[in-house]
């Protein structure tokens, strides 16, 4: 059995999900909030890691729409680069190309209301959710 992690890496907010222990199904986790200048909240990744047992991470990568990297983009590959270094888990990084898009029409959707703040950090942990049931449904299965 194995947990995989998914973080949705934003400016203000990053988005965490994690898959059931047969890392079939997606769910989102949490939302933890960035403080401007200051680096990411590495260590409560890192103790959410510990707590659900996760095997693996998967970071959502901000390509381009045409699939190129901006600054934005090196600035994920980075702290990816330093969750791996830290966490000494394999870190993955995935197209996440429109995730937030989907994730917001998910969440109004279900009706929930436009200007609430918590939407906001439902979208991000949805947004993760996106990002890591993309990546869960394109591994091979073994089987039963």
């Amino acid at each position: 059995m194995r947990r995989i992690l998914a973080i949705d890496y934003g400016e203000r907010r990053i988005g965490v999900a994690l898959s059931d222990p047969t890392a079939t199904i997606a769910q989102p986790l949490a939302t933890l909030t960035r403080r401007a200048g200051k680096r990411a909240p590495i260590q409560a990744i890192l103790e959410l890691c510990q707590q659900h047992e996760v095997s693996s991470i998967v970071v959502g990568l901000p390509l381009t729409l045409a699939g190129e990297d901006s600054d934005w983009t090196r600035s994920v590959r980075d702290f990816a680069a330093r969750l791996e270094q830290r966490s000494a888990l394999p870190v993955t990084l995935v197209d996440e190309r429109l995730s937030s898009v989907a994730a917001t029409r998910a969440v109004r959707a279900i009706g929930l209301r436009r200007q609430a703040r918590a939407q906001r950090e439902r979208v991000d942990a949805g947004a993760a959710a996106l990002i890591l049931q993309w990546y869960l449904d394109r591994q091979p299965r073994s089987s039963p």
